[in-house]
């Protein structure tokens, strides 16, 4: 019995502190949205396409493009169109890594593009987010440009 009270305290405080140290997606407690979302009015192979030209006209380097769909039918598993193209562009990410190294685990910059309801989807961490995470108060300049750029390449690539 007491064995089996012990277990389900442990059980409680460990539920308690993966809900305080994760949270919810959304960010239910009232932060600002983690994503920049955008619509596409393209399908998700274009929209990547046009997501890699935007990149790389603007002088970032495309590190690559992660195709799931294909990557989940060669472990013979379905899923619908989904993209992560991985880039990024030293001036900017190495400030923030700067001000904080852990900020890594987030750089180079992803946008996710995806098939949902008939409709294209994009999303990438907000900047807003890397302030939340990381200590990177001195990196205000490189962020409010990465937030700049992500805003007009994922427009780009939308139309």
């Amino acid at each position: 019995m007491k064995t089996t009270i012990k277990n389900g305290i442990a059980a409680i405080a460990l539920a308690a502190a993966v809900t305080v140290t994760m949270p919810a997606p959304g960010f239910a407690d009232g932060h600002a949205s983690p994503f920049i979302t955008q619509d596409s009015a393209n399908s998700v192979a274009e929209t990547a396409d046009k997501l890699v030209a935007a990149i790389e006209k603007a002088g970032a380097t495309v590190f690559a493009v992660v195709d799931h769909q294909a990557n989940a039918a060669k472990a013979g598993l379905e899923l619908p169109p989904t993209r992560l193209v991985i880039f990024g562009n030293p001036k900017i990410g190495t400030p923030i890594m700067q001000a904080d190294r852990m900020a890594g685990i987030d750089l180079p910059v992803r946008v996710l593009i995806w098939a949902e309801d008939g409709k294209t989807k994009m999303a990438a961490t907000s900047p807003d987010t890397y302030k939340q995470r990381y200590k990177v108060d001195a990196a205000e300049k490189p962020l409010t440009m990465m937030g700049g750029a992500l805003g007009k390449l994922m427009g780009a690539a939308a139309q």
